[in-house]
């Protein structure tokens, strides 16, 4: 991972970096991607057919967990696998929330190469390093 060295003359006052964490939380909270994305997150919570589906196959794959290690699962259960995940990816509630993942995903991925830019530090390779992000 990249250190970042700063001397003083180079940090913010910690109420300045807390305020703009604020400022930047409150801003991203407001964007149209983000309330799309927690809205599509309360509907798939409350998509009792969806938590079903994918509590149905969740089950099955536990317990094909030693076969599905072992690359050993018949073409039968890979058939019921394959048949309870398509049934919970197939809900509009998924399918509407993974879109919006998506969306929010880019719009951070934008924020981050935008401020990259404009401080001279590039935060996706930091994270990469490090596994932060």
């Amino acid at each position: 991972m990249t250190d970042l060295v700063l001397n003083n003359s180079d940090s913010a006052p910690p109420k300045v970096v807390s305020q703009a964490a604020h400022d930047f939380a409150a801003a991203l909270a407001g964007a149209p991607q983000f309330q799309a994305f927690e809205a599509a997150a309360m509907d798939l919570d409350q998509d009792a057919v969806a938590q079903r589906a994918i509590a149905d196959y969740q089950a099955k794959q536990q317990s094909l967990q030693a076969l599905l290690m072992l690359n050993a699962v018949s073409p039968a259960d890979r058939a019921e696998m394959n048949r309870l995940y398509q049934a919970f990816a197939d809900r509009p509630a998924v399918q509407a929330y993974v879109r919006s993942e998506a969306d929010v995903k880019a719009l951070c991925q934008e924020v981050g190469d935008l401020l990259s830019r404009r401080i001279g530090f590039d935060f996706a390779a930091a994270c990469a390093a490090g596994g932060c992000c």
